[in-house]
């Protein structure tokens, strides 16, 4: 459940077991099943196939290849493609210029040699964690085959292609739970890096105040690669024993309406972690429960958004997807003074939060306090913004802190994949890798 494929794929490689050439033809086969249905919105055979006989060409000549080198990797619908118009899961942008040159962080894929396979379907404007598109259709969660339950959002199709093996690592964002939240419901790993890690550039924004460029993978050393390869500089990651290690639980807010098989999900993970030796302390953290009336004038990601948006929202709101559209159109009444207020109580409330969390190496506690529902269980707006609410909830807490955070599986095999998250402060993220892949091997299946 959380082997390192990289690794696996390499030593494979280097085994003479398969080819580049052969993975990223078992991808693209697996992209035109039946179960890939919605997970891509356009594939790359011809150029991930070159990417790939590129690296079997470096093998053959003695060069060892970078280590994503001729793997298939997918790519987010929000990232710039050169030549392409940047849809960002939207018929909006249908008609808007092409980009100019591949954004910074598919620059960085191609450079390893990456064999980028496709772009993958994600939730309009990356403005929801449900992973639901009314546009372009709604990747399944392969988690269950008897019944069609959402994928998470908005990072959908890149946890899916994860998921049933087309790609090694999906490229994806996180705003308020982008990655972790479909990283969870699919059961994968997700990994949300200190947003200043990995620049932005030609990403399509929703809020510049949260908004990250991340991927997600099948476990953290895999994670870890993805990161190495986007972000500016690699973590310098120490590898720790789990036993000592100090882990906070904040019993405010991320436990409120938590079902059952999360809970028991949640608390086996606990049971397990303590016995291995790790100092798994209950707290308060009363200051999450700020985060609500902090955000109260309308969040950062409706008032950036609107910021963006603005023009079509009065023109072609119409085209829009109605329930972003909505969250959309919370922003517009939001003057300056405001805005700039949130700014000034989010700065005091992180210094505090991270004055509160000093003496834990991570603050430990469910991605999301559901499993994936029914798409069809989703068909009310009612019901849909309510599970979004849920979904984002304990995700988006370490994007207002501008925290680092992973979502590791933690489910017994045959369940409902359930997510345990990892936290920690602006910065921390090598730390937290250590912390995470010393948890990792505590849950790993026995």
């Amino acid at each position: 459940m959380t082997r390192p494929v990289i690794a696996a794929m390499r030593a494979r490689l280097d085994a003479g077991g398969t080819s580049h050439e052969a993975l990223v033809d078992q991808a693209l086969a697996g992209a035109a099943a039946p179960a890939a249905e919605h997970v891509f919105t356009r594939l790359y055979a011809d150029a991930a196939l070159a990417a790939a006989r590129h690296a079997d060409a470096a093998r053959r000549a003695g060069v060892r290849p970078p280590p994503l080198a001729g793997l298939p990797v997918s790519v987010k619908d929000l990232y710039d493609v050169a030549g392409e118009t940047t849809l960002a899961g939207s018929v909006v942008r249908r008609g808007a210029p092409p980009a100019a040159g591949d954004s910074l962080a598919v620059q960085r894929l191609r450079a390893q040699g990456a064999a980028i396979v496709g772009r993958t379907n994600m939730t309009e404007f990356a403005f929801s964690g449900v992973g639901i598109n009314p546009h372009y259709g709604t990747p399944r969660n392969p988690a269950d085959p008897g019944v069609a339950r959402i994928p998470g959002g908005s990072s959908s199709g890149a946890a899916v292609a994860v998921a049933l093996g087309l790609s090694v690592l999906g490229l994806g964002s996180d705003t308020g739970g982008s990655i972790r939240i479909p990283a969870a419901l699919c059961g994968i790993v997700g990994f949300k890096s200190t947003q200043a890690r990995t620049p932005r550039t030609g990403a399509f924004p929703l809020s510049r105040t949260l908004d990250t460029v991340c991927a997600m993978a099948r476990s953290v050393d895999d994670c870890l690669a993805a990161d190495a390869a986007l972000a500016d500089a690699p973590l310098a990651v120490r590898r720790r024993p789990l036993q000592g290690l100090r882990l906070a639980v904040p019993r405010t807010l991320m436990f409120d309406d938590i079902e059952a098989p999360v809970a028991q999900a949640f608390e086996r993970a606990v049971a397990r972690l303590s016995a291995a030796g790790a100092i798994v302390v209950d707290t308060t953290l009363a200051e999450l429960a700020e985060i609500a009336r902090i955000n109260a004038p309308g969040g950062f990601s409706p008032i950036e958004a609107a910021a963006v948006h603005r023009d079509a929202i009065a023109t072609r709101r119409a085209e829009f997807d109605p329930r972003v559209a909505a969250r959309i159109a919370l922003g517009l009444s939001v003057g300056a003074a405001d805005y700039i207020a949130m700014q000034d109580r989010r700065r005091d409330w992180i210094a505090r939060m991270e004055q509160a969390l000093q003496g834990f190496d991570a603050l430990l506690c469910p991605t999301v306090p559901i499993v994936a529902p029914p798409i069809d269980a989703l068909a009310a707006d009612d019901a849909f913004f309510r599970a979004n609410g849920l979904l984002l909830r304990n995700t988006f807490a370490v994007n207002f802190l501008d925290g680092c955070a992973f979502s590791l599986p933690c489910h017994a095999p045959g369940d409902l994949p359930v997510g345990l998250m990892l936290a920690s402060v602006h910065g921390d993220d090598a730390r937290l890798a250590a912390v995470a892949l010393a948890v990792e091997a505590a849950l790993a299946p026995r």
